[in-house]
């Protein structure tokens, strides 16, 4: 179902469409960091149909113990074309975007009641990770990874392995 819909970088003139889906898929608190986030270090994937921008996706990399990971940071669809498989699109061509580019290990972050990002993320094969998995991986160096992905209260963290 998702053939309409195509995935690309983002460009400079696509900012003002992912801001018009940032506002309306996030509440407010989050809608200033989602939109700050497009001009911050990483890149940003968007779906398009007919020339226009339905959704996005922000992916950034990190470096601990000398590995490169990286983490979906956003994530989100215009409520028209939600149910339409784009985010699973989306989130399946960030994945294969950054283990190309070298990660280790992919990351997601959402909050804990957001259903529908937990199951696409889920069938995309992510897992839940608590505090003492993420300890495992990176020891005390799991503060410098809560920093590096943004992590708010609220969230959870899932890994793509």
């Amino acid at each position: 179902m998702d053939a309409d819909f195509t995935v690309r970088e983002m460009t400079q003139d696509d900012v003002n469409q992912v801001k018009q889906v940032i506002d309306l898929s996030f509440p407010i608190f989050y809608r200033f960091f989602a939109g700050h986030s497009l001009i911050e270090e990483g890149q940003v994937l968007v779906s398009e149909a007919q020339g226009t921008v339905v959704g996005f996706v922000k992916l950034i990399g990190f470096h601990i113990w000398g590995k490169k990971y990286s983490c979906i940071l956003w994530i989100a669809v215009h409520p028209s074309f939600r149910r339409k498989g784009i985010a699973a699109k989306l989130t399946k061509s960030g994945i294969q975007h950054l283990k190309e580019d070298g990660a280790a290990r992919v990351f997601a972050t959402t909050q804990r009641r957001n259903v529908a990002a937990l199951s696409v993320l889920s069938l995309q094969g992510f897992r839940r990770m608590g505090f003492l998995d993420l300890w495992r991986l990176f020891g005390w160096r799991v503060f410098q990874f809560y920093r590096a992905i943004w992590y708010a209260p609220g969230e959870i963290v899932l890994m793509h392995d």
